[in-house]
């Protein structure tokens, strides 16, 4: 019999992949724009003509992102594509707010007593270049998150000994606004606890993927809930009673706060027990009750939070002015570089959110919260994508700090909570934050694009049509 004709028939081609790696650039290309204007209009409120300092701004801007995307298009070409445009705009925003604060001093008009020109916006830019550098460095040489979870115990050790140091120290080289949590040289300063707050995180997301079945299987049942065994939680437990001790006794009371609420969530995310709250809530209370009573600075602070009024020109002189500088800028601000937000203490460090209220007002500062927002919930929806325990912790952790971290230095610059002392993410003044920061950044789009990443498909031959198959005689 005669074959019939047979054709090849071309397996259908896969569309593109999309990585979000276009819309990542383009994005980043509003956020250069918008940080150019903002430069513009302060120079223009300042009375300032244009001068080197934007232009040099504007292009290290645009080449420290540049590479940021180029790094990420090499070696994390499916993260998440909003996280790094979301950085952009905070700390854009964040070296105009300085910048605007540099034009300010010197001048009578701008604060209470005239005061030496700062130039806090090119040591800032500095910091951004290390922060960029450390960020690249992270993705280049962390090609899988999980491999950090073989070295937890070194690095929570590392964790505890950054924490250490500076309260070893003295406190000619280790103590700054009544905080002993600096090391300071000749050259720079250093805070360790906020790198030392990303390696208790790591340590503390494998220590629970490790001991998740002691967690949750092992243990006593009282007052209708289910608590750990005692011996369990040795290596937790300490970790968290160091880091505390250590903090407390450093006066850092922000940072003691932030780590301990954090490795709370991460134990009640991992094991799924409100036990683990109400344990949590209860050492909180105890604890708070019994730092009250051994620090003076803590008992100021509270009484400052009740009524900053009570002593204005004392200690209730910088929360007092923070909050009629929010007042001032109202709904809309006072317009950017038009407002006085010097006259508040440490307007470029700890209170930059009243700075950025006064002279872009509630919708300026609503704008800022909802960028933090839609980070958080990024790295959150990370960690609920990506498919091993130990990254879903991490990444949670990694952005319930930033959540925190946000919640507590607005609800103190609001007097919604007591004064801590803690810098805002990515927009305050300060190496040590933006550099720790930049790091958190990395290793959130590390695990992102773990979680993005499609399964490797493996190469089978195209099914045959069984019309194309050749006939043939067959005998009875």
């Amino acid at each position: 019999m005669s074959q019939p004709s047979t054709s090849n028939h071309a397996p259908p081609r896969r569309p593109p992949e999309q990585t979000g790696r276009t819309a990542e650039m383009v994005l980043l290309g509003f956020a250069i724009g918008l940080v150019t204007v903002a430069l513009l209009i302060v120079q223009a409120a300042q009375g300032e003509s244009l001068t080197w300092n934007i232009v040099k701004y504007v292009l290290a801007y645009i080449g420290l992102f540049g590479v940021a995307h180029l790094v990420i298009r090499r070696y994390a070409p499916h993260a998440d594509p909003l996280l790094l445009p979301v950085v952009a705009v905070l700390n854009g925003l964040g070296l105009v707010v300085i910048h605007r604060l540099d034009l300010g001093t010197g001048r009578t008009g701008e604060t209470v007593n005239v005061t030496d020109v700062t130039h806090n916006a090119d040591q800032q830019l500095l910091w951004a270049v290390l922060g960029i550098i450390a960020f690249s460095a992270i993705l280049i040489l962390v090609r899988d998150h999980r491999t950090l979870s073989r070295y937890s115990y070194t690095l929570g050790l590392g964790g505890l000994v950054l924490l250490i140091i500076p309260a070893i120290l003295p406190s000619s080289v280790s103590e700054i606004n009544g905080s002993k949590n600096w090391i300071v040289t000749p050259f720079f300063s250093i805070q360790p606890s906020e790198f030392a707050k990303i390696l208790i995180i790591i340590f503390t997301a494998a220590f629970l993927v490790s001991k998740r079945d002691l967690f949750t299987t092992a243990g006593k049942h009282f007052l209708g809930m289910d608590f750990p065994r005692a011996r369990d939680l040795g290596p937790l437990l300490a970790a968290w009673f160091v880091s505390i001790a250590v903090l407390a006794y450093s006066s850092d009371l922000g940072s003691s706060l932030l780590i301990f609420s954090t490795m709370l969530t991460m134990v009640y995310v991992a094991t799924g027990r409100s036990s683990w709250l109400v344990l949590g809530v209860t050492l909180f209370i105890v604890g708070a009750l019994i730092a009250y009573q051994l620090f003076s600075h803590l008992q100021v602070r509270v009484e400052i939070w009740r009524d900053p009024f009570s002593d204005f020109n004392g200690a209730g002189y910088q929360i007092g002015q923070s909050l009629f500088g929010l007042a001032t800028g109202g709904l809309f601000g006072t317009g950017l570089g038009s407002g006085r937000p010097n006259i508040v203490p440490f307007a470029n460090t700890d209170f930059i959110i009243a700075s950025i209220g006064e002279e872009l007002g509630l919708v300026g500062l609503a704008a800022i919260l909802v960028l933090y927002l839609v980070f958080v919930m990024r790295g959150l929806r990370t960690g609920i994508a990506v498919r091993d325990s130990f990254g879903k912790l991490l990444a949670t952790g990694l952005s319930f700090t930033i959540a925190v971290q946000v919640f507590v230095v607005v609800g103190g610059v609001t007097k919604l909570i007591p004064l801590t002392g803690l810098t805002t993410p990515f927009l305050s003044y300060g190496g040590s934050s933006l550099l720790a920061n930049y790091i958190l950044l990395a290793l959130l789009i590390r695990i992102s694009n773990a979680a993005r990443e499609p399964d490797p498909t493996r190469h089978r031959p195209p099914p045959r049509n069984i019309e194309t198959l050749p006939t043939q005689a067959v005998r009875r």
